[in-house]
């Protein structure tokens, strides 16, 4: 099944740091909507970027098409908000993912 980098720009770059209560209870609703995608398997990673540009979302969405795509972020409750958040979504042709269960011990890295 095809995966999409999904990314969630928000209304001003500076949103995390100066949000409004207002905006707090609907970060939380988009969550909360989330959160059972996550939990089946079907969203692989998702959360805020701190881009020294602004902060976005991001979410790795595994989905059979754009349109299923699309059609789950027009549910987004911050979407319908109507308060200026977007999505931009883009197909990844391969995608590696790691497995449920590690298979083994993987060595850190020193930088």
């Amino acid at each position: 099944m095809p995966h999409f980098l999904c990314r969630l720009t928000p209304p001003r770059p500076t949103v995390l740091a100066e949000m409004s209560e207002e905006e707090r209870a609907l970060m939380a609703e988009h969550v909360d909507y989330w959160r059972p995608y996550v939990e089946v398997g079907r969203v692989a990673a998702m959360g805020p970027v701190d881009d020294p540009a602004g902060v976005w979302g991001v979410a790795i969405i595994e989905a059979e098409s754009r349109a299923e795509v699309e059609a789950l972020q027009a549910r987004d409750p911050i979407v319908l908000s109507g308060r200026g958040f977007s999505y931009q979504n883009f197909l990844m042709p391969r995608v590696a993912l790691r497995p449920v269960e590690p298979r083994a011990a993987v060595s850190t890295i020193s930088p």
